[in-house]
């Protein structure tokens, strides 16, 4: 048995329990991060291990058996979590962000709901999405679902499925008979539910986000879901979305640091022409260093201040002003947050030569994590939106991106 299936499994107690056991888990899945991204090795059982601990029932209330924590508390435990492995952690976004729309959702039927997935959640289930798909305008849905009998059956194909493949169960939305979007959640081993291990990127490989096809496959009745995020519309699950993103950023530049920390301390030897005897005593060394010490505090500390106003929009009862708000500083968050990752990720081949740049160091990944998720959404939008907010103020658009 591997350290990883040594995770207990005990009742969901508090946050700080939750902290503990990423604190016994986090360490492990570190380890081999740079292997399974150098290898493309899918991290079945590092995100299975997540669930098990119960690292998803933090924002489950207490009513329903779990943690009951904020979204500060989520968010921290999420650049944890990326600063171990960028990948996983963004492979956990659609299973948390389901969570938050079910405790936003104000439908009917939304509290019977709530009680079923959340008992899933404290159960160990993982959730995947299959939302996004390519060709066509940005946002457009071609997939369609049609009545069959008393339920439904979805065809098309889906692109960007997060975190699919290492799912118990799969989002998914296409266009009914008049052309109004319908969401639905499927079993992962549904027949007809296709998932492929084909996203190419260069950054956040891992994140099994390739395609998802639907072959004529059988939706019942009762996995048909009131939609939470409605384009033209902002709910308080969006800014949600968008925050998990900067605190991917956020991890990644913690995971550079620590990776520049370990090369110096490690690896590098100091330039011929340096006064020191170690790498860790040349003045280059220590300005490198803490240089991208200073950018993974700026991300972490930006990133957690823009969580803290999301939980006060929901202290708030949620009032349109608030969420606006939440919505103006998580783009702030993430224009920061990206830069930081971004140049911390390149500050760390200067805490060495040519050795650097080594393929087994695979040091590369932190750029190319950090770009792929900076490229989710274009900064230039975000800060353009801000400084239409700070001017004139012009709420941000409603189009799911902010």
């Amino acid at each position: 048995m591997s350290k990883l299936s040594a995770v207990p499994e005990r009742a969901i107690a508090s946050v700080q329990e939750l902290n503990a056991r990423a604190d016994r888990l986090l360490p492990e899945i570190a380890k081999g991060a740079a292997q399974r991204e150098r290898d493309r090795q899918l991290p079945y059982e590092a995100v299975a291990q997540i669930a098990k601990a119960g690292l998803f029932t933090s924002r489950i209330p207490t009513r329903f058996g779990g943690a009951g924590g904020s979204v500060r508390d989520v968010i921290a435990l999420l650049i944890r979590i990326a600063s171990a492995d960028s990948n996983v952690a963004q492979a956990l976004r659609p299973g948390f962000g389901f969570i938050e729309g079910l405790l936003a959702s104000q439908a009917e039927g939304a509290e019977g709901e709530r009680e079923r997935w959340f008992e899933r959640y404290l159960q160990g289930a993982v959730v995947g999405n299959a939302g996004w798909e390519v060709g066509g305008a940005n946002g457009s849905i071609s997939a369609r679902i049609v009545r069959d009998g008393a339920d439904y059956r979805a065809t098309g194909s889906k692109y960007y499925s997060t975190g699919s493949l290492y799912a118990d169960w799969v989002s998914a939305v296409a266009l009914d008979e008049n052309d109004q979007p319908v969401s639905f959640i499927l079993p992962r081993d549904r027949q007809g539910l296709e998932l492929l291990d084909d996203f190419d990127a260069m950054g956040q490989r891992l994140t099994a986000s390739g395609t998802t096809h639907l072959h004529g496959v059988l939706v019942k009745a009762d996995e048909i879901r009131t939609r939470t995020v409605e384009e033209g519309q902002r709910t308080i699950v969006t800014p949600f979305l968008q925050l998990f993103l900067a605190a991917v950023e956020a991890g990644i530049a913690r995971n550079a640091l620590n990776d520049a920390v370990a090369f110096a301390n490690d690896h590098a030897r100091p330039i011929k022409h340096s006064t020191a005897t170690r790498s860790v005593d040349d003045p280059y060394v220590e300005l490198s260093v803490g240089d991208i010490a200073a950018r993974a505090f700026t991300a972490e500390a930006v990133v957690l201040h823009a969580a803290q106003s999301i939980d006060r929009a929901w202290a708030g009862g949620l009032d349109p002003k608030d969420v606006d708000q939440a919505a103006v500083d998580v783009a702030q968050a993430q224009y920061i947050a990206a830069e930081s990752a971004l140049k911390a990720a390149e500050r760390v081949f200067d805490v060495g030569g040519a050795s650097t740049t080594g393929r087994a160091h695979n040091l590369d990944r932190h750029w190319r994590n950090a770009r792929t998720v900076a490229n989710h959404n274009p900064r230039q939008w975000k800060a353009a939106a801000v400084g239409a907010w700070q001017l004139k103020g012009t709420p941000p658009p409603t189009s799911g991106l902010f």
